[in-house]
């Protein structure tokens, strides 16, 4: 049996893809913050499902985690791990604090550096391991390619994850581990929900406001027709199973016009033509 790593299975996402492996007959250690989530997950996948209660900002409970799947493991190699925990943090650049700019990126960019590092020896770093090296699937975002307004925190974390996991996958290159990255477009999931609810109301006294009302209606718009973390799961699971899987994979619903088209523009273009849709205009000098 095979046997992997998620972070973040309490929802969204990290559920819809430990759902799709387990259905695939793969072992998976999925991470939860709280015991109230573990134990719901534990009843909702059953008995291939084994918890691991920790943050992915702190070290130690991240450690003590990978000592509890090698216990599991005995000698052989982790055949995967999935880096999928993150958050969101919405509002203008210019008005957003300080501490929750750094918040976003301990959360999306220093936890996954935090986790590989812990796990890498399961993986295939320690010789000792017996099996094949596993592979490192990290997901990011069609924001960390495509940076829209008003998530700038979040397309920096996930700007900063591609560059990861580019610097990653050739250094793994010594211990036959490979490094995938899935840009997932809108998906049904609760952390733009969580991320988006309130947004006009808490910049309310800035100039984006008129923007950011649209901003807000948009994004709640486009994740109710998002598509289902199981079709990310699915990507998952070819990314730790083909033989010779794509390094990047984009999965993004209305291709065309939220992917392929915008990569395509003229960088000005595609400015004027954001900035028109959300309704920000440059303001007139007095």
């Amino acid at each position: 049996m095979k046997q992997v790593v998620i972070t973040g299975v309490s929802s969204g996402i990290g559920f819809g893809c430990a759902r799709v492996l387990i259905e695939r007959g793969i072992r998976v250690f999925g991470s939860v913050r709280r015991q109230s989530d573990a134990d719901r997950v534990q009843r909702e996948l059953g008995e291939s499902f084994v918890p691991l209660l920790f943050d992915v900002t702190d070290e130690a409970a991240v450690q003590r985690a990978a000592e509890t799947v090698a216990r599991h493991l005995g000698a052989p190699t982790l055949d995967g791990l999935v880096n999928n925990a993150g958050i969101e943090v919405a509002g203008p650049l210019a008005y957003l604090s300080t501490d929750q700019f750094r918040h976003q990126l301990e959360v999306n960019l220093v936890g996954p550096m935090i986790v590989t590092k812990a796990f890498l020896p399961l993986l295939g770093a320690d010789p000792a391991r017996k099996g094949d090296p596993g592979r490192i699937v990290n997901i990011s975002s069609t924001a960390g390619k495509i940076a829209g307004p008003f998530i700038g925190a979040y397309a920096a974390s996930k700007f900063g994850l591609e560059g990861f996991s580019e610097s990653l996958r050739r250094e793994l290159i010594l211990f036959g581990i490979d490094v995938i990255v899935i840009r997932p477009g809108f998906v049904e999931t609760p952390i733009w929900q969580k991320a988006e609810a309130g947004v006009t109301e808490r910049f309310r006294d800035t100039p984006y406001a008129e923007a950011l009302a649209r901003f807000e209606h948009f994004a709640g718009r486009e994740t109710k027709r998002g598509l289902p973390p199981e079709v990310i799961g699915e990507a998952v699971w070819r990314a730790l199973t083909a033989a010779r899987p794509p390094v990047h994979s984009a999965i993004v619903p209305q291709r065309l016009t939220n992917w392929t088209i915008p990569r395509l523009l003229p960088i000005r273009l595609l400015d004027r033509l954001v900035a028109q849709f959300f309704g920000i205009r440059r303001r007139k000098r007095e």
